[in-house]
């Protein structure tokens, strides 16, 4: 019998803190899988078609996002015999808890294979500059104000991706005159 309960609302934040949580976004694919997530409920089928990957394989996946807290089952409906199972992201925005270098580096790494698969140029620029804390707290408060923000505009426009990040460098690079770019700038 079909959930008879609608597709539920999707939380607004999930803070990632449990290990089963960073484990869960450890593995490139189960990134891929909350992406493709995030436009509406879908099957294991509708997931393995449009990532190009075995059922058992997003089967797989999708059991360890679920343990997680990360997936859940939005609506079932009956289907020759069985129960079809619509899976959704159970946030709208995850966030890595500061200090978890390898949740971070795994979503980089998803982030990265999306980047290569766009159809279009992708706009990708770094910049480094000195910032006073202050200066660098109104920046990341305007930032994340900016994608907060931005309005879905419906299913039947383009998805894009957004990523947006705010880091102080570990080391700073050599000196050089103020405006040298660094290896890998890209100066708009």
């Amino acid at each position: 019998m079909a959930d008879p309960r609608p597709d539920r609302p999707l939380d607004e934040l999930l803070e990632v803190t449990t290990p089963e949580q960073f484990k869960a976004l450890g593995h490139p694919f189960r990134q891929r899988l909350l992406f493709a997530l995030g436009q509406r409920p879908a099957t294991i089928s509708q997931l393995a078609g449009a990532l190009g990957s075995a059922k058992g394989n997003v089967a797989h996946h999708l059991k360890v996002l679920r343990e997680a807290g990360m997936v859940r089952v939005a609506h079932t409906r009956p289907v020759r015999g069985g129960t079809e199972q619509y899976y959704q992201r159970s946030a709208r925005r995850i966030r890595v808890a500061p200090g978890h270098v390898g949740a971070t580096a795994a979503m980089l790494g998803a982030v990265a294979e999306e980047i290569a698969a766009a159809p279009d140029e992708p706009l990708l620029q770094l910049r480094h500059l000195r910032l006073t804390r202050a200066q660098a707290e109104r920046l990341g408060a305007a930032l994340s104000e900016l994608v907060d923000g931005a309005e879905d505009a419906g299913d039947d426009e383009p998805r894009y991706g957004v990523l947006v990040s705010l880091y102080r460098q570990a080391t700073p690079p050599p000196s050089g005159p103020p405006d040298t770019p660094t290896v890998g700038q890209n100066r708009a």
